[in-house]
């Protein structure tokens, strides 16, 4: 089965693991030390990261080390950006409609 994105931060340990990781590349020793987890669980966390291309891998020496992919997580952003507008229109809306209640109750 292929996972997508989305899948991928329905999790609240994998949204961990990507905020630490896109402060800085690390290791899945060093993720794993932020969790009260089993390394092997962390380990699978960062799989499905890398499967849905969240995180890229690079080896230096026997490490690996993973990085935040930014440009894959710019998917849920632009998903969410008709969404962001449509509360902000309506946010907007509500300001306008309690601006004019404030000004004028009786024409409201």
């Amino acid at each position: 089965m292929r996972r997508d994105v989305f899948q991928a931060i329905a999790d609240p340990t994998r949204r961990a693991i990507l905020g630490l990781i896109a402060i800085q590349a690390m290791t899945p020793n060093a993720v794993a030390e932020h969790f009260n987890s089993t390394r092997q669980a962390v380990s699978n966390h960062i799989k499905i990261l890398s499967e849905c291309e969240l995180l890229s891998q690079t080896q230096l020496g026997r490490e690996i080390y993973y990085h935040f992919n930014p440009e894959k997580i710019k998917e849920v952003a632009d998903w969410l950006a008709p969404f962001k507008k449509l509360w902000d229109d309506r946010f907007e809306q509500l300001d306008d409609l309690l601006i004019k209640m404030q000004s004028n109750p009786k024409d409201v």
